[in-house]
């Protein structure tokens, strides 16, 4: 459903390089460092950057489903001989569902576990989706797929939480471009080699599901070389007690409270148990210490739920992330609603032609998107001022309906497609306006929960809208030019929405003068 390091390698070279030492020893020059930070005088790759290095080969190999612009073509064609109906229908909106009841089980198992097993998860889930997709016809098995395809998806979380678990806070503005750009990367990949492959008739679509079988496998057997991570940020968290309120004191396994003389405050080790060894540990416990000082598990289950909704009162009772957050959840539904039927559009527009460029415009797709959510970053952070940003969402969610309505309403295959691409760059480029908004107004703890339930409303939208207007068995049961009509009038509404906004914005700062 769902996304430099040449340069890396010719600095940490250049600053390894036996040869420039001497010479500059010679001649008695300052050393040269390394703008980046990725060597060191020993020339050793930084254990964090290992980590993310091994991390985002992971989501490289995952992101290889070269299959995927083709899938509905797939379905709908010889080897499988499924109708539309029965595909966007009574097939697809399974997985929706599945998703969505399997998302907040999985996001809360990702932090008991500790990422990595959830990780192996996500790609033996990959494994049986393709395995099925490959070697199966019927339309149960096909059912029965999207069941898979929902944990496939959900599990994807664990993807983007380990490296914040495993890294020092000083490096997440750095992996977190790592993670993205290796989902990129893939993404691009495998939308390009499909394309291609297609195009000069070297393989059908049903042979594209071995390469993105053999992706999966490879991504699974790659993930269990993993390093495991020893905390987590709720549920094996070292600081947990002191982020609570001094009424929580641990209770020994004989019920008795902590003696007075143990109370050490317990210090902040959580940059000390991860990856990053170039600094002493200093203050560490002792494991065999710890170990005797830490509270029964029942309690630290009981600690990691009142701080999860700590933080969660604590970001959402700011009117700020309210506000972005509506947006983030109302927008993502539709963005993934559209990503998950469009080629039932494309393939309905126009029958007698096969959409065989379906390749080269996800390719695009992903290629803007980088560059677009690039560019916004840049510019949020230099130009766009809060009001600003309420006038751009709307218009950008104006912008974006009516792309897809002019995707909807034309004849065109290539018309549909432009109107596609516009939609999906707008989309790039609003998302990350309003996660740097978010990210603002919330502390760096918080980012799993807050984003994590911005995408469970959102997985909740899209389920309310699947069983609208696109499940047999639901209310409407639209063909697939009803459906993204409705779609291209959702962002319309959304516009209008932040259009009242602003008003609101501008009436209350017009108050505020005049008082």
């Amino acid at each position: 459903m769902f996304r430099a390091r040449h340069l890396v390698m010719i600095i940490d070279d250049f600053c390894s390089s036996h040869k420039k030492k001497v010479l500059l020893t010679q001649l008695q020059l300052p050393r040269l460092h390394c703008p980046f930070g990725f060597c060191s005088h020993r020339s050793r790759m930084p254990p964090w950057l290992k980590i993310s290095l091994l991390l985002c080969t992971f989501g490289f190999l995952k992101e290889i489903r070269p299959s995927e612009p083709f899938i509905v073509d797939y379905l709908a064609g010889p080897w499988r001989n499924l109708t539309m109906e029965q595909i966007i229908q009574e097939a697809f909106p399974i997985g929706t569902y599945s998703y969505l009841a399997q998302l907040a089980i999985i996001f809360l198992v990702t932090d008991l576990l500790r990422y990595k097993p959830i990780i192996i998860v996500n790609g033996a889930a990959g494994i049986i989706v393709w395995s099925m997709l490959t070697w199966t016809t019927s339309l149960n098995a096909l059912k029965v797929l999207e069941i898979f395809y929902g944990t496939y998806c959900a599990a994807e979380v664990a993807y983007f939480s380990y490296i914040y678990a495993k890294v020092d806070r000083e490096h997440y503005q750095k992996v977190t471009s790592h993670t993205r750009a290796a989902i990129y990367s893939g993404r691009f990949f495998a939308a390009s080699l499909a394309q291609l492959l297609v195009y000069f008739e070297a393989m059908d679509y049903r042979q594209l599901n071995y390469l993105s079988l053999a992706a999966q496998i490879s991504a699974t057997v790659w993930a269990l070389f993993l390093p495991s991570v020893p905390t987590s940020m709720y549920f094996h968290r070292q600081t947990l007690t002191d982020e609570l309120p001094e009424t929580s004191t641990p209770q020994l396994p004989n019920g008795s409270a902590t003696p007075a003389d143990k109370q050490e405050p317990m210090v902040d080790v959580m940059a000390d148990d991860r990856s990053d060894d170039s600094k002493p540990p200093v203050g560490v416990i002792a494991p065999s210490e710890r170990r005797h000082l830490q509270a029964p598990f029942r309690f630290r289950l009981k600690e990691a739920f009142v701080l999860l909704w700590t933080h969660f009162r604590t970001s959402f009772t700011n009117r700020s992330v309210l506000q972005w957050s509506v947006w983030y959840g109302l927008a993502m539904a539709g963005y993934i609603q559209i990503l998950a039927y469009v080629q039932a559009l494309w393939s309905s527009i126009d029958e007698t032609q096969p959409a065989v460029w379906n390749g080269a415009v996800e390719a695009a797709v992903t290629l803007l998107g980088a560059i677009v959510s690039l560019l916004a970053g840049y510019l949020h952070s230099g130009f766009l001022k809060p009001r600003t940003s309420l006038l751009s969402l709307a218009l950008l969610s104006f912008a974006a309906g009516g792309a897809m309505m002019l995707a909807t309403n034309t004849g065109n295959l290539i018309v549909s497609y432009l109107g596609y691409m516009i939609f999906c760059v707008l989309y790039a480029f609003a998302i990350t306006v309003v996660s740097a908004e978010i990210a603002k107004n919330i502390s760096d703890d918080c980012f799993g929960l807050v984003f994590g339930f911005n995408t469970l409303v959102a997985l909740s939208l899209q389920t309310l809208l699947t069983f609208s207007v696109t499940d047999s068995d639901g209310w409407f049961a639209l063909d697939v030019f009803g459906q993204f009509t409705v779609f291209s009038c959702y962002f319309l509404v959304l516009g209008g929405i932040y259009t009242a906004f602003l008003a609101a914005e501008i009436v209350a700062s017009v108050i505020r003068r005049y008082r």
